[in-house]
């Protein structure tokens, strides 16, 4: 299985600007520039898109894991956090945190934790990236 994404940028880094688009049609030349990366200014950026990629990709990796323990999954909700910062001159992405609510009946909160640091390590998105990966969670009733 393969998927793309593709990008376009003109222009130098500061003025200069781009955009995203995906094979599905998801993202369909959706715009990119610095002052959305750097400078908080609405829009989306790859960090974003990374953390977007890591949280959906987290969600289905535990609601399999827990289905295979027997458990019913009624609602997963995951916030990845990326952590951009400079590294001795370089951007890096070093951190990625998970935040997660669920709604799983008749679990303990011990299984939830386990469970939960299993699909993180097993979701194909976090064995690719080369960052710190943390998680908290929330079990709800």
């Amino acid at each position: 299985m393969k998927r793309s994404a593709s990008a376009i940028w003109s222009g130098n880094l500061k003025q200069g600007k781009g955009s995203l688009s995906t094979e599905s049609g998801a993202l369909k030349q959706i715009p990119y520039a610095f002052v959305n990366r750097f400078e908080n200014t609405p829009g989306t950026n790859p960090e974003e898109l990374i953390g977007a990629a890591h949280a959906g990709c987290f969600s289905m990796a535990f609601s399999a894991f827990l289905s295979n323990e027997g458990f019913t999954v009624q609602k997963i909700e995951t916030k990845a956090q990326v952590n951009l910062e400079q590294i001795n001159g370089n951007w890096t992405i070093n951190a990625i945190h998970l935040s997660v609510s669920a709604i799983v009946p008749n679990i303990s909160q011990e299984k939830f934790i386990e469970i939960a640091n299993t699909a993180k390590a097993g979701c194909p998105v976090s064995r690719l990236l080369n960052a710190t990966i943390t998680i908290d969670t929330k079990l709800e009733s």
